[in-house]
């Protein structure tokens, strides 16, 4: 698409169907996801790795989550101050995050060590980039600078100084290792060789035009530049013959524009801004195909590489994730290819086999399949049949824990194998995760078995911590469902009676130790 046709003045968006193929995908993404933090997220970046753990900064910790789960696997908080913009290598083995002390440090990701600091900036860090191509790291900050450092020597390679305000967004170049493009709330946005002397003749320069830049993004290619200042988004052409001229201005959102991103595939862009929407753009006509209301202003956005996750972060401390199942057809090829090695039979299988393992293979296949029915060239190997899951097992592999706890605890399914189920939750940290988010009708087949099977001295221990679990999720909601205060009055009254049961045991147990040691002392006397 050439980028330079484009009209340059903005036009008012018209109504987009939510019929549309973009509103459609947007509307699968299902199973919303609120953690409350006591800070602003001012910073969330995914793993490019799989399974595409994603980690967000707040306050002066950066927290990972694992996105099947939504919990925290991993905590660094080695900053004395505010942590900014904690990002992952491209490996996913190492971390970078800035501070408001104006110092970087480096982290392994599995021992959480520091494994490099790096000081020269003497006001707060707002943003650090691994480099995609050399083992370098860019950071900014609100000194007006932007240095590129050296990984493995800890050095500082070059300091960019052309801003006048504070810098608070900067990237890599994604196809030339020595560009970098940063943002500034001076309202300008530059670009930098890293191999000529930093003046202003060797600094490319593009104006947002008198608002203060927010973030950048560029396209893979390294030819277009996205910037947003305000309620404004920009596209700039960044090729030297172009000469870096804004090629269209937008103008969608109500409020200041403060963060973008990139969908999985690259083909929309996402932005949020401080009127509580994110808007999503087709990159291919820049019109808005879909928009996301959050309950508060959105400070970070970032979409997972696999396209199945959507996280913000907003100004209450609130992290939203929005995730969605893939399609079969999204499945990498390579993926699928490692089950598919032998479908049915395959001649050319064995033949290559054999040109590995030497011209006996072919032989002893034979030898070992027996004789096939069908050509005589024809070898076929034996298909067994898959043993079919049953439908907790289904929705438990597909991460699907509502679905899967509803399924375990009908009635047909045995109370070991819905206790199994229990466990597994458990095991996974997904029972709360199963048990929140309902309502009356759908707790009560739940507080039905437990009722079941709460005094049950093989279960009794496991259900006593569902309960736990429910109450500490639904105490706010107490003696506004007559179903659920209903069923919960049952459980006490069922605990209460068994308890009244344990106790007349007791009494009895005692009084029998009583008369068994009378008769011992007896036998005893008559002995002597």
């Amino acid at each position: 698409m050439d980028f330079l046709s484009l009209p340059s003045l903005p036009t008012a968006p018209r109504q987009i169907s939510s019929t549309n193929p973009h509103s459609k995908h947007f509307h699968s993404f299902r199973h919303p996801l609120f953690i409350k933090h006591p800070s602003s997220i001012t910073h969330i970046h995914f793993n490019p790795t799989k399974p595409h753990r994603y980690a967000i900064t707040s306050s002066t910790r950066v927290l990972i989550y694992a996105p099947k789960t939504g919990k925290v696997v991993k905590t660094i908080s080695r900053f004395k101050d505010t942590a900014r913009s904690g990002e992952f290598r491209k490996d996913g083995k190492l971390l970078v995050a800035g501070d408001d002390e104006g110092q970087i440090q480096v982290f392994d990701v599995n021992s959480r060590a520091v494994l490099r600091t790096m000081k020269g900036h003497n006001q707060p860090v707002r943003v650090t980039h691994f480099s995609p191509h050399l083992p370098q790291i860019i950071s900014a900050s609100d000194d007006t600078t932007v240095k590129l450092w050296d990984l493995s020597t800890q050095t500082c390679l070059n300091t960019f100084s052309s801003h006048t305000d504070y810098v608070r967004s900067a990237i890599f170049h994604p196809t030339n290792p020595n560009l970098l493009l940063s943002g500034s709330y001076d309202s300008t946005i530059r670009l930098h060789d890293a191999r000529l002397p930093e003046d202003t003749s060797n600094v490319i320069t593009m104006r947002h035009g008198g608002n203060p830049v927010e973030d950048i993004l560029m396209f893979p290619t390294g030819g277009i530049g996205v910037s947003v200042g305000g309620p404004i988004l920009r596209l700039w052409d960044l090729s030297m013959a172009g000469g870096s001229k804004c090629v269209r201005a937008l103008s969608n959102h109500q409020k200041t524009i403060t963060c973008l991103a990139f969908d999985g595939e690259k083909r929309r862009v996402l932005t949020g801004g401080l009127d509580t929407m994110v808007k999503v753009y087709d990159t291919e006509d820049w019109k808005v195909v879909h928009t996301m209301r959050y309950p508060a202003p959105v400070l970070s956005l970032a979409v997972s590489p696999d396209d199945t996750h959507i996280a913000a972060g907003l100004t209450d401390g609130t992290l939203s994730v929005r995730r969605r199942d893939p399609k079969a057809s999204e499945i990498p090829e390579d993926t699928a290819s490692k089950n598919l090695s032998i479908v049915g039979g395959s001649y050319e299988y064995f033949a290559d086999m054999e040109q590995i393992f030497g011209k006996g293979y072919l032989k002893a296949k034979r030898n070992e399949l027996g004789p096939a029915k069908g050509d005589v060239d024809e070898y076929k190997v034996e298909t067994r049949r898959k043993r079919r899951l049953k439908d907790f097992d289904r929705y438990l592999k597909g991460f699907k824990y509502q679905a899967a706890l509803d399924a375990g605890t009908k009635k047909t399914i045995r109370p070991t194998t819905t206790f199994a189920l229990i466990q597994e939750l458990i095991h996974r940290d997904a029972l709360r995760v199963a048990l929140s988010g309902r309502d009356d009708v759908s707790l009560e087949p739940i507080l039905s078995f437990l009722v079941r099977y709460v005094t049950d001295p093989r279960f009794g221990e496991m259900a006593s911590e569902v309960v736990g679990v429910i109450i500490d999720l639904y105490t706010p909601i107490l003696g506004q469902s007559p179903i659920l205060d209903e069923m919960l009055s049952k459980l006490q009254g069922r605990i209460e009676r068994e308890l009244n049961f344990q106790k007349e045991l007791m009494k009895l147990k005692g009084g029998l130790d009583m008369t068994l040691s009378q008769a011992a002392m007896s036998r005893v006397i008559d002995s002597a």
